[in-house]
């Protein structure tokens, strides 16, 4: 099973996918690594990704999610998937692949952002995030509010998918 972590950039998906791939002893790969360093130089200048620059990111989470499945890995993995469009392609396997949606207001995440260092996704391309978000429909993933601490998120997350 492969468990998706999903959401907009600040919401907490690599500190609760890290988290939760420690709690169950499984490998934790973050979608940022997948990007090439011409997707991060413009995400670097403030400049949004358009779908055509996500193509090749996308196609390499996929073979990602893949591999892990043909060889019964489980893993989790931080990714925004924000567009309906993007999950579909990353859904290779669906039923091995679960998706959790961390959901939080932009007032919470941008302040979480403002306090992040370290990364190349400027504080001001959060509405661009939030614009772009095509939040899943409760079919398709757990919700997670994220007010509570990473810990406790976790926790909500193991116990919804009975882990």
């Amino acid at each position: 099973m492969v468990i998706i972590i999903m959401g907009v950039s600040g919401v907490g998906k690599s500190t609760v996918g890290q988290q939760l791939a420690d709690a169950m002893s499984l490998e934790f790969a973050d979608a940022d690594s997948f990007h090439s360093q011409e997707n991060i130089d413009k995400m670097s200048a403030g400049i949004p990704l358009t779908d055509e620059d996500r193509l090749p990111w996308l196609l390499a989470i996929q073979d990602a999610i893949q591999n892990w499945l043909q060889n019964g890995q489980n893993a989790i993995l931080a990714c925004s998937a924000l567009k309906a469009d993007y999950r579909q392609a990353l859904y290779c396997h669906q039923d091995e692949v679960k998706l959790v949606y961390l959901k939080g207001s932009f007032e919470l995440i941008y302040q979480r952002m403002q306090a992040r260092q370290d990364h190349f996704m400027q504080e001001n391309l959060l509405k661009s995030q939030f614009d772009t978000l095509e939040e899943p429909t409760p079919e398709e993933a757990i919700y997670i509010n994220v007010k509570e601490p990473p810990e406790a998120v976790v926790a909500e997350i193991k116990s919804l998918l009975q882990l």
